[in-house]
């Protein structure tokens, strides 16, 4: 067998077994199939790699100058691989085993203040129905802290209006319950019935939210969007396509929310991705008291 068709064995499996998204899938099969690649000018194949190709390949990496992040992401991809290779017993001794990760600085995510969400979300024109729609899903994403994935893809059989809850299907083809704010509810329900079929007109489609061409709308088209309309509403702050999410946990932070109830409404597997925030919150209180304490 061939370099590619380990791969995609490989990303066979994995599939199978965790469910992984499809952007997860595509990054794994970059990581591998560039490093094949460097190998096969080396007159060797992935299962007939050494501890010291990594090494030599790491080496080049950073002399390309790519993140140490990038590094890291690359190298377990990597131990996955072979991990697999080993349990398949095709591959004796684990060539990635001994080898450790870059060393990564802890980044905080950016986030916006109370007062930058309030211009955000008053930014689209909502005696439009597309700047409805638009209003309608910034509401929800602040509201509910969902994936920018998970909003494009909400269907309308996942909301209960009745009981104010979202049911959201995230990493890993997790269902997790998601709980909607008064304020954004009103602005779900007031589009869906009013607004929603001015967009779709005799189209027909399951997502809640559907472009002009009555499909849903993708991961990008929405950064556009929020790009957009930080520019129009002042937004000076460098956003990310998750900066509602970030805000959405910094503020229940903020307000004394419980780190493990914040946890549960981000869908996070892991209470230690659900800590950064805390990191969030304090820097936020040592501003306040620097700005505000006669000796800060």
């Amino acid at each position: 067998m061939s370099d590619s068709d380990d791969i995609q064995l490989f990303l066979d499996a994995l599939w199978a077994e965790y469910g992984l998204s499809d952007n997860t899938i595509l990054a794994y099969r970059t990581d591998l199939s560039l490093f094949a690649k460097w190998m096969n000018v080396r007159h060797k194949t992935l299962l007939a790699c050494e501890s010291s190709d990594i090494s030599t390949y790491l080496a080049h990496r950073l002399g390309e100058g790519i993140s140490a992040r990038s590094s890291a992401r690359f190298l377990s991809s990597l131990k996955r691989f072979y991990v697999y290779f080993v349990r398949e017993g095709k591959v004796v001794e684990d060539p990635a085993a001994m080898i450790e990760a870059p060393k990564l600085g802890r980044s905080l995510p950016s986030t916006l203040s109370e007062a930058d969400v309030e211009n955000l979300l008053d930014a689209p024109d909502t005696t439009t129905a597309i700047g409805y729609r638009d209003r309608a899903m910034l509401e929800l994403l602040y509201a509910s802290g969902l994936r920018v994935s998970e909003l494009v893809g909400l269907k309308l059989t996942e909301v209960n209006f009745r009981q104010g809850l979202l049911r959201v299907t995230g990493k890993g083809n997790k269902d997790r319950l998601v709980p909607i704010g008064e304020e954004a509810l009103v602005w779900l329900h007031d589009f869906i019935e009013c607004w929603r079929l001015d967009i779709l007109g005799n189209k027909k489609t399951d997502f809640v939210f559907p472009t002009a061409r009555g499909s849903g709308m993708t991961r990008q088209a929405f950064w556009y969007l929020i790009k957009r309309y930080a520019m129009k509403a002042g937004v000076k702050k460098a956003l990310s396509p998750h900066s509602l999410r970030h805000a959405f946990a910094t503020h229940l932070l903020n307000h004394g929310a419980d780190l493990r109830v914040v946890q549960l409404l981000l869908g996070h597997s892991d209470l230690s991705t659900t800590q950064i925030y805390t990191h969030i919150a304090k820097e936020r209180l040592k501003d306040m008291h620097e700005k505000f304490h006669p000796r800060g």
